[in-house]
C-alpha cells in the first residue's frame, strides 16, 4: 500500500537501538536487494574533483578556463570537493562540536523535537510512504531554515542556545557561499546571472543532521538510501572523521574521501533541469561502520518557493535549444518531491518531457 502522506513512526532513535544491539539487526533495517556495498580498496579508482574557490573567485567568472572546467566537473560528476570556501575555520570547528554534542544529549530531549504524523520537519528515522518500507540506519534532523517565517516554532527557535546561535552564524555564511557557487555554475552554462539571482537569492533552504550509528551488520543496511538531491545545490559538512559517503560514477559506487577543511558540493536535480541536462545530479548513499558512528551536517538550497523550476528561459534562449524537462512551480515541485520515497533519480526521471509531450 502506497501513500500521499508519510506514516506515523513507531519506533524510537536508532541511536538508541544501537546502543543496545549485539549481534543481529531487525528485519525493517535489513536492505535485501541492494547493490554491494564493500569492495576491495583500489588505488586507481577515480576520486571526485577538487575545486579551489580562490581559482574561481579570483578571477571574477571571467576566465574561461576555470569556467570550463566548473562546467565540465558539474557535467561529468555533479559533485566536488571546494576547498578555500571562505567560511570562517572556527565557525566550521564549533559547528561540529555543536553537532557532536547535540547527539549526545538524551533521547528524551530529542524527542521534544520529533516528527509527527504527516510532517517532514523535525528528528526521527526514515519518512515512510508505504506499508513494510525498509528503514534507514540513521537518525535525523530535518527542517527548513529559510524563509524565515516557514520555521516551525517548536525547531530551532527551541534549541539549546549555542547549538542555535552556531547554527544561525552557520547558516548565513552558507548562504552567502552558495549563492556565490550559483552565480559562478549559471554563469558556466550561460544561464544569466539576473536569472540565477532572481530563482535562487532569498530562496527556500533547509538543513540535515544526520547520525549513523555503528552497526553489528554494516552489509545488511543502509546509512542513506540512493538518490539524488531535489535541491539546487547541497553543501556537505562531515562533521567526524568516518567515512561513508558513495557517489555512483559509470555504474560504480566510489567513497568520498573528504580533504581536511573541504566541504562537499553536490548539483542537485534541480541545477540538471535547470541547465536542461548540461549538468547532472549526483547519485549518493552512505553506509554505515562497524564499530563507530558517522555525523554529518547537510545544507540544501534550493529556488524561492514562488518560483519556476524548469530550464532557465534565458539558458534556452542562448542556446535555441528545447526544453527537455517539464515547469514547476517550486512548492509543487517539492510537494511531488517529498511525497515519494527515495529511489535514486526516479523523480527526476519524472520530470523529464517525454516524446510527444509539450
Amino acid at each position: 500500500m502506497t501513500s500521499s502522506q508519510p506514516l506515523l513512526q513507531s519506533h524510537g532513535s536508532v541511536q538508541e537501538l544501537a546502543k543496545e544491539l549485539k549481534l543481529s539487526v531487525p528485519d525493517r533495517y535489513v536492505q535485501e536487494h541492494q547493490e554491494p556495498i564493500t569492495f576491495l580498496f583500489n588505488s586507481s579508482l577515480p576520486s571526485i574533483p577538487v575545486i579551489d574557490m580562490n581559482d574561481l573567485i579570483n578571477i571574477l567568472g571571467t576566465d574561461m578556463d576555470q569556467l570550463k572546467n566548473l562546467q565540465s566537473v558539474c557535467h561529468e560528476w555533479g559533485i566536488f570537493q571546494l576547498v578555500n570556501h571562505g567560511v570562517d575555520k572556527l565557525l566550521v570547528e564549533k559547528m561540529k562540536k555543536e553537532m557532536v554534542e547535540f547527539f549526545k544529549i538524551p533521547i528524551e530531549e530529542k524527542m521534544k523535537y520529533k516528527l509527527t504524523g504527516g510532517e517532514y520537519e523535525g528528528y526521527g528515522q526514515t519518512i515512510l510512504h508505504a506499508q513494510g518500507q525498509k528503514v534507514d540506519w540513521a537518525d535525523r534532523f530535518f527542517m527548513i531554515t529559510n524563509p524565515v517565517h516557514r520555521r516551525k516554532s517548536n525547531l530551532l527557535p527551541e534549541f539549546p542556545p549555542s547549538l542555535r546561535d552556531t547554527l544561525e552564524n552557520y547558516l548565513q555564511e552558507l548562504q552567502k557561499l552558495a549563492m556565490t557557487l550559483f552565480t559562478l555554475i549559471g554563469q558556466a552554462v550561460a544561464i544569466n546571472k539576473p536569472e540565477m539571482l532572481q530563482t535562487f537569492e532569498d530562496g527556500m533552504q533547509s538543513v540535515r543532521m544526520t547520525y549513523y550509528p555503528p552497526c553489528p551488520q554494516p552489509d545488511l543496511v543502509i546509512g542513506l538510501t540512493p538518490h539524488s538531491d531535489a535541491a539546487g545545490i547541497t553543501i556537505l559538512l562531515q562533521v567526524n572523521d568516518i567515512e561513508g559517503l558513495q557517489v555512483k560514477k559509470d555504474g560504480i559506487w566510489l567513497p568520498v574521501t573528504f580533504l581536511p577543511d573541504a566541504f562537499v558540493v553536490n548539483v542537485g536535480d534541480i541545477l540538471e533541469i535547470m541547465s536542461n541536462g548540461v549538468y547532472n545530479s549526483i547519485e549518493h548513499r552512505v553506509t554505515v561502520n562497524a564499530t563507530q558512528e558517522r555525523i554529518s551536517l547537510a545544507m540544501f538550497f534550493n529556488p524561492k518557493l514562488e518560483a519556476e523550476v524548469g530550464p532557465a528561459k534565458s539558458l534556452l534562449k542562448n542556446t535555441r535549444n528545447p526544453p527537455l524537462y517539464r515547469t514547476l512551480v517550486m512548492e509543487q515541485y517539492l510537494k511531488e518531491f517529498f511525497s515519494r520515497k527515495l529511489n535514486g533519480k526516479t523523480f527526476l526521471e519524472k520530470m523529464k518531457i517525454k516524446n510527444g509531450e509539450t
